[in-house]
């Protein structure tokens, strides 16, 4: 089976075990022994597939996305109900229970939510059997590092999103960037009610698409999963009846405006 739920607190090593814990997070991969992925793409839930120009995530390449643990469990959604390992380093305020709500299947997730200053290192061992991949970055990482892992990356055909801040600076070596914005909650009334939902806009923006992609959705959705925020329909002012509509039917219709939500 692997490493899942079950070392979620074994791989969340502290200061002076850290270097044993990558070893020991070493050994626990080389038993998985994936090959290098023969896909060119992983899925992504069709809420998103109008974001990218392939509608999935290229393999072998890096995304920066936003810190936001509702978009990364949205974006892993996909990929994990097609079977794929899944990761998360470095993001310990994400909850196993809002991954199940998104369709994860935990026994194939892999948390690792406190790898301090080891996180590339992590990274780096994880990438060697795992197809998607998910880092918050503690610190910067040089380019040389970078560049290693990238290449390991295109060798396993795994693909890595990386969840920084939008002051930190552009990835190296990205293919893009998807980013949430303009968070908008539903179910607070007039100083009650409780939060049911959030309707956000997701961008996204790759090297061979300059032109931004946007779409709206709801994260969480009513179900726990991505919804698309579709068509709204909005009652305008009722018509002033003409004549004729008074000797007809006494009464005016209502005008209804389909709006995109």
């Amino acid at each position: 089976m692997g490493i899942g739920l079950d070392a979620m607190t074994a791989l969340s090593p502290t200061s002076d075990s850290r270097a044993g814990e990558v070893l020991r997070l070493r050994r626990e991969i080389s038993r998985m022994q994936r090959r290098r992925s023969e896909h060119t793409l992983l899925p992504l839930d069709p809420a998103f597939a109008a974001l990218l120009p392939e509608e999935g995530l290229q393999t072998g390449t890096s995304y920066t996305v936003s810190p936001s643990p509702a978009l990364v469990l949205a974006l892993l959604s996909a990929s994990s109900d097609r079977g794929h390992w899944c990761a998360v380093i470095g993001m310990p305020t994400l909850g196993v229970e809002a991954a199940a709500a998104y369709g994860i299947d935990l026994s194939r997730l892999i948390l690792v939510p406190d790898p301090g200053d080891r996180w590339l290192a992590v990274a780096s061992a994880l990438a060697e059997v795992v197809p998607l991949i998910v880092v918050q970055p503690t610190t910067r990482a040089r380019d040389a590092d970078v560049s290693r892992l990238s290449a390991r990356l295109r060798d396993r055909g795994s693909t890595l999103l990386v969840a920084e801040e939008p002051g930190a600076g552009r990835w190296a070596q990205s293919e893009g960037t998807i980013r949430l914005h303009d968070p908008d909650w539903h179910g607070l009334g007039e100083g009650w009610g409780l939060l049911s939902d959030c309707t956000v806009t997701v961008t996204a923006r790759t090297r061979h698409s300059p032109l931004a992609s946007s779409v709206r959705v709801r994260l969480p959705g009513g179900h726990g999963a991505v919804e698309t925020v579709g068509a709204e329909l909005t009652a305008l002012p009722p018509l002033a009846p003409s004549a004729t509509d008074s000797a007809e039917a006494g009464s005016s219709d209502l005008l209804f405006w389909a709006e995109a939500g």
